[in-house]
This record gives structure tokens, sequence and C-alpha cells, in this order.
């Protein structure tokens, strides 16, 4: 085991997004999972039916706790609800985790269509916590938000991740499976150049906790030493198999199949 991540993040009842989609990937990567909670939620397949927020002072504690004694090679974040639990862990994060990378992803709106993120907060996410990120991975609804436009086709897609590049942030992976089509493509931007990566859409409805799942296994790679380009590589193929072998639970959106196994051994086979 090695790569050590934190992640500042929600919980999901469910068990299929959220810090449980977290550790749970990072774990099957051979990766070593820490985490900050930021708040509770009551949830399942359906969809979220309550919240139940962290206090402040014990999310910057439990970041204190993890990162003065185990330590990070990489912080992942999801959930943070709204714009006091940004600052709360930009502060804590530099107080911390200075020069730690941090992989984003920039959760906003659950499968489900409830929000996770409060609209004043966006604002405060783009400011505050982009800038200090060494990767951002939004779904286009996300994108949206944050670069202000609409995205509608691939073309789109690389001028929203101009955009997101434009703000300060070093690395864009641009998930496109909101787009219709029987492929999704992702692209990976960074300002030398950008990337597109395609793979045939599997169609289910078994995706609940794609956006979680991807953000982590980046994480989980960058930790153990991979380049940004293996590490989005080996996310893909680790949540595409996960996705392909899900349990297929509950009347909903239904989880992952994280403890499956893939083989990465030849990372250029899988673009």
């Amino acid at each position: 085991m090695k790569g050590r991540v934190l992640i500042v993040a929600g919980s999901d009842s469910g068990g299929g997004a959220g810090i449980q989609a977290d550790i749970k990937t990072v774990t099957a990567l051979d990766g070593f999972a820490a985490t900050a909670l930021t708040a509770l939620t009551a949830q399942n397949t359906m969809g979220v039916h309550a919240v139940h927020s962290v206090p402040l002072d014990f999310i910057a504690r439990q970041i204190e706790a993890v990162m003065t004694d185990i330590g990070a090679d990489v912080i992942k974040t999801g959930m943070l609800g709204d714009s006091a639990v940004i600052a709360t862990v930009c502060e804590a994060l530099d107080r911390y985790a200075p020069g730690v990378p941090v992989v984003v992803d920039p959760v906003m709106v659950a499968k489900g269509g409830h929000a996770l993120l409060a609209a004043e907060a966006v604002d405060a996410l783009r400011r505050q916590l982009l800038p200090r990120a060494a990767v951002v991975t939004p779904n286009l609804p996300e994108a949206e938000a944050l670069s202000g436009m609409t995205i509608v086709t691939v073309a789109d897609m690389r001028v929203a991740a101009a955009a997101l590049l434009a703000l300060g942030v070093p690395a864009v992976l641009l998930k496109g499976g909101h787009l219709p089509g029987d492929d999704i493509v992702d692209l990976l931007a960074t300002p030398d150049r950008t990337e597109a990566f395609s793979s045939p859409r599997i169609h289910t409805r078994h995706t609940h906790g794609t956006g979680c799942t991807t953000a982590s296994a980046v994480a989980a790679g960058l930790a153990q030493g991979m380049s940004l380009r293996d590490a989005v590589l080996r996310a893909r193929v680790y949540v595409r198999a996960a996705i392909a072998s899900a349990p297929g639970f509950g009347g909903g959106h239904g989880p992952l199949n994280h403890a499956v196994t893939v083989d990465v051994g030849r990372l250029g086979a899988v673009e």
C-alpha cells in the first residue's frame, strides 16, 4: 500500500458516492485513505433526503489531526456545502498542508438533483479553492457553473476547459458523460495541450458516485507518484470496470462496484 490521500468531503449513507466511494476507491487502488467529514447525508439510490452539516471547527480539527500525524501526499475535496466550509477548508489546508497537491471535485448537485453546494458558494469555490488546485474534475453542469457558459458539444467543452484554466487552475479533467451519444469524451486540459479520451457509453442507471470515484482514483494515482495523464487513464479504466460490474442495488441511480480489479499494465492501450 502506498499513497496517502486525505479526503475532505461529505458522507453518503447509501455508500455509493461521497466519502464512502472515496475510501473504497483509494483502497481498491492500493492507496491509504484518511478523511475529514464536512457533512452527513441521509441518502440512497433515490436521492438525498436530509443533510446535517459538520461544525466548522470540527472540520478543521479533523484536517489538523490527520496532517500533524499521518500526513498526506494528496488532498481530495468533494462536497463542501457552502462558502463558510470552503473558507475553513482553505485556511486549514494553508496551515496544515502547505504544498500538498489538491484534487478538487467541485461537487454541486447529487445524481438525483439535490443541491450539495449553496448557490452563493460557487464564487467562493472559484476564487478561494480553485487557485489551490493541482487539478479540478468537474462534470458538465459544474463546468457550466464555474465558467458561466453553456456546454452542448465537445467543442464547447474545449472552450470551457480553457476558461477554467484561465482561472488559475493548472489542469482540468472535464468529464463529458452528460453529453448525449454512444461515446463519452473526457478532456484533460493543461496550458500546454488538451487531450481527448473517448470510450463507448455503458447504458445503465447504475452510475451513482462516478464523479467522486473518478476524482479519488486520480488523487490515488498522484499520491502514488503517477503522472497526471497516467492517473487519469487508470481512473477511467477503473471507473468503467466499476460501472460494468455494478451490483444493481436500489431502485434509482445504483452504486458502482468499487471492489473491481483491473489490469492497467499498459495504460496507453486504454485511451
